[in-house]
C-alpha cells in the first residue's frame, strides 16, 4: 500500500518493509526468509518497475524478521546493501544471533530450523549521521548494538524499526525479550523524541501518518 506519494510498505512479510520510489528503489527491510516473492511481486505489478530498479537495501538491525530475503535480493536485484557497524558481524555470519531473553529461547532455535538466515556480507558499514539515499542514519542501539533509524527531513518521515510499535492506537517500545539492552533502548527513545518529523513507521504494527512526534515524546515521558 502507498502511505504517502512515494512511500510504500509491502504487505504481509512478517516484519514491515517499505519502499522508497525515486529514480531508483529504496528497500528498508525485507521481513522473515521466504517473502522475497511478495516483494518482487509488489515492485513489478504495484509499481511497474523491474528488480533491477532496486539500487539500494537499508537493515534497521539483524533479526531475522527485517533481514530474512536480504541475500535473495541482492542477487536478484544488484543492490547495495547497508547496515549499521554494530550489527554488520550478524548480518554477514560472523557473528552467530543471540537467543532471546527467558522462555523464547528454546522456540527461537527450533524457528531456526526452519527460518535459516542466508547471510550477506553487507557493501556499506553506517554509522552515526550518515547520509543514505536521501535518509539521515540515526544509532539508536539496545534492540540491538545497531539498531537505526532513518530519517528522511524533507518528507518529515522516520523509520525506526523496532525502537518503537504503533499499533493503531497506542507506542509501545521493543519486546523487552527480543531487546539486548532496555536502559540503552529508552535512552535511544528519549534522544529520537527530540526530533521534528509527522509520519512515524514502524518494522511492526501499522503506520502513524499525524503527529507522530508529539505521541513519540509523550511516550519518552512515560519511561523511567
Amino acid at each position: 500500500m502507498e502511505i504517502i506519494p512515494g512511500i510504500h510498505q509491502v504487505d504481509g512479510v512478517n516484519g514491515n518493509c517499505y519502499i522508497i520510489v525515486r529514480d531508483k528503489l529504496i528497500l528498508i527491510d525485507t521481513g522473515l526468509p521466504r517473502s522475497s516473492k511478495k516483494i518482487l511481486n509488489y515492485i513489478e505489478d504495484t509499481l511497474k518497475r523491474t528488480p533491477s530498479d532496486l539500487s539500494t537495501i537499508i537493515l534497521t538491525h539483524y533479526h531475522i524478521d527485517h533481514t530474512g530475503n536480504v541475500c535473495e535480493l541482492k542477487n536478484l536485484s544488484g543492490a547495495t546493501v547497508a547496515v549499521h557497524a554494530a550489527d554488520a558481524d550478524f548480518v554477514s555470519g560472523k557473528k552467530p544471533h543471540p537467543a532471546p531473553k527467558g522462555r523464547l529461547g528454546l522456540p527461537y532455535r527450533l524457528l531456526g530450523i526452519f527460518f535459516r538466515p542466508a547471510f550477506v556480507e553487507p557493501d556499506i558499514s553506517l554509522k552515526n549521521g550518515d547520509t543514505i539515499a536521501g535518509l539521515t542514519c540515526i544509532h539508536t542501539p539496545g534492540h540491538t548494538p545497531g539498531s537505526i533509524c532513518l530519517f528522511d527531513p524533507v518528507a518529515k518521515v522516520l523509520f525506526v524499526g523496532d525502537i518503537l510499535k504503533y499499533d493503531g492506537e497506542k507506542i509501545s517500545g521493543a519486546p523487552p525479550q527480543f531487546t539486548m539492552d532496555s536502559e540503552e533502548a529508552q535512552r535511544s527513545i528519549k534522544m529520537i523524541a527530540t526530533l521534528d518529523f509527522t509520519i512515524l513507521l514502524c518494522g511492526h504494527g501499522k503506520p502513524l501518518t499525524s503527529g507522530a512526534a508529539e505521541k513519540v515524546r509523550i511516550f519518552a515521558q512515560s519511561l523511567s
